[in-house]
C-alpha cells in the first residue's frame, strides 16, 4: 500500500493533500507575510465561535495540553480555587496540571460513561463559595462522552464563577457560540476538527477579564496575557512560532470554510460515526457508551471476548491493512477507540471496518462480540 495510513485517532488525524502541501515552504517568523497569515487565522478562529465582540484569541506553540495549562495559569489567580468536573482521563489531566501550578484544586467525580451534571455543579458552588473557576472538558475523548456545555456555562454564570472549557476535540465540529455561551477561556488546537497538523493551541479569552490576567501566570512562555499584548502591539509571536503549522492551519481553515463551516463538518463526522457504528455492529462489536451521550468524535468499543484477542496484535493487523486505531483509555474494562474525525468520509470508514474484519480474520477471531 503506497498511501499514508489513515489515522482513526482523535488527533493527530488524517489531513488533506492541500494541507500537507502548505507546509512545503519556509517562512520568516517576523516577516510581514507570515504575520498576515497569523492575523487571518486569528480572525477566522474568532468567527467560528462568533466571538468577535466578546473575546480575543491567543495562539500558543505546543500541543493542546500546553494551552490548557496556559489558560489555567493565566486566568486563575494564584489564590484562586478551581473545581474540575471529572468524567475521564483528560479531566484528570486538567486537575493534575492545575495542582502542579500551585492553584487550589477540587474535583467532583462522575462515571466515565456519563456526562457531567450541571445540577451537581450547582450544589457544589452553593456549598463552597471559595470556588472561583470551573474546568470542564466539552468532549471527553477518554470514552467519547459529550458534556453539557450550555448548562454548565449557565450555572457558572448564575454563580458568577469563571469557566474554562477544554474544547480540544469539539471545536470546529460541535456548535459553540460565544454570544450565548459564557466562558472566560476556551481552549482548542490545530490538529483536531479543523484538520490541521498538531503543534499549535489557541485560547479564546473573554475581553472583560483580560486586564485582570496580567501577571497571574508563573510561566514566561505560557503567559497568554503577555503573548496577547505582544501580538497586538507587533503582529508577531513573542518566541519562535511553529510557522509550518500556522500556514497549514490557514489552509485547513480555508477548506473548512469552503466545506460549509461547523455545520457541514458536524454532518460529515456524524455520517462517519453512523457508518462506523453500523459496520462494527455487523462484526459483533459493542460500543461502550449509550448513544444518547456519545459525541460523533471518537467511539470506544469493548474488546472482543475471544481469548486470542490482544490489542497490540489487533492494532498491528489493522495497521497492515492501512488504518491506525487508538488504544482504550479506561481502566475498568478493556476497550479500544476509533476516531470519526479528520479528512475522511464514510467511504474511508467503510474501508476501516473492512480492515478490522480482516484483522480479526488474521487473528483467527470469528466475532468482535465482547465477553460481557
Amino acid at each position: 500500500m503506497d498511501r499514508d495510513k489513515i489515522l482513526l485517532t482523535p488527533g493527530p488525524l488524517t489531513t488533506s493533500l492541500r494541507t500537507k502541501l502548505a507546509m512545503l515552504r519556509d517562512w520568516g517568523s517576523w516577516d510581514a507575510e507570515f504575520n498576515a497569515v497569523t492575523a487571518q487565522v486569528r480572525r477566522s478562529l474568532l468567527a467560528i465561535v462568533h466571538g468577535e465582540d466578546t473575546h480575543v484569541v491567543v495562539p500558543l506553540q505546543g500541543s493542546g495540553t500546553f494551552s490548557v495549562e496556559a489558560a489555567v495559569a493565566t486566568v486563575v489567580p494564584r489564590d484562586g480555587h478551581v473545581l474540575v468536573l471529572d468524567n475521564g482521563a483528560y479531566c484528570k489531566r486538567a486537575a493534575r496540571l492545575t495542582s502542579l501550578m500551585g492553584r487550589r484544586c477540587a474535583v467532583v467525580d462522575f462515571g466515565d460513561h456519563e456526562p457531567v451534571s450541571a445540577s451537581v455543579l450547582d450544589e457544589q458552588l452553593k456549598a463552597d463559595a471559595s470556588i472561583t473557576h470551573v474546568v470542564m472538558i466539552h468532549c471527553e475523548t477518554g470514552a467519547g462522552v459529550l458534556n453539557p456545555l450550555q448548562a454548565v456555562a449557565d450555572t457558572c454564570a448564575a454563580h458568577g464563577k469563571g469557566l474554562i472549557v477544554d474544547a480540544m476535540s469539539s471545536f470546529g465540529a460541535l456548535p459553540i457560540d460565544a454570544r450565548t455561551t459564557r466562558f472566560d477561556a476556551l481552549v482548542a488546537a490545530s490538529g483536531k476538527c479543523l484538520e490541521g497538523v498538531p503543534g499549535m493551541g489557541f485560547v479564546f479569552l473573554r475581553k472583560a477579564i483580560l486586564d485582570s490576567c496580567a501577571g497571574q501566570s508563573q510561566s514566561l512562555a505560557m503567559d497568554l496575557h503577555d503573548q496577547y499584548v505582544y501580538m497586538e502591539k507587533t503582529g508577531q509571536w513573542r518566541f519562535t512560532p511553529p510557522t509550518h503549522v500556522v500556514v497549514a492551519l490557514a489552509e485547513a481553515i480555508a477548506q473548512f470554510e469552503a466545506e460549509g463551516g461547523q455545520p457541514a463538518r458536524l454532518a460529515r463526522y456524524t455520517a462517519n460515526y453512523r457508518t462506523l457504528i453500523d459496520g462494527m455492529a455487523r462484526l459483533g462489536f459493542m460500543p461502550f457508551l449509550d448513544p444518547a451521550v456519545q459525541a460523533p468524535i471518537i467511539v470506544t468499543f469493548h474488546a472482543p471476548g475471544d481469548p486470542r484477542y490482544e490489542f497490540k496484535a489487533f492494532y498491528n493487523a489493522a495497521k497492515a491493512h492501512g488504518f491506525i486505531l487508538y488504544p482504550g483509555k479506561l481502566t475498568q474494562v478493556e476497550t479500544f477507540r476509533v476516531g470519526c474525525i479528520g479528512a475522511i468520509g464514510p467511504g474511508e470508514i467503510e474501508q476501516a471496518v473492512h480492515a478490522v474484519e480482516l484483522a480479526l480474520q488474521d487473528m483467527g477471531i470469528a466475532s468482535g462480540e465482547p465477553a460481557i
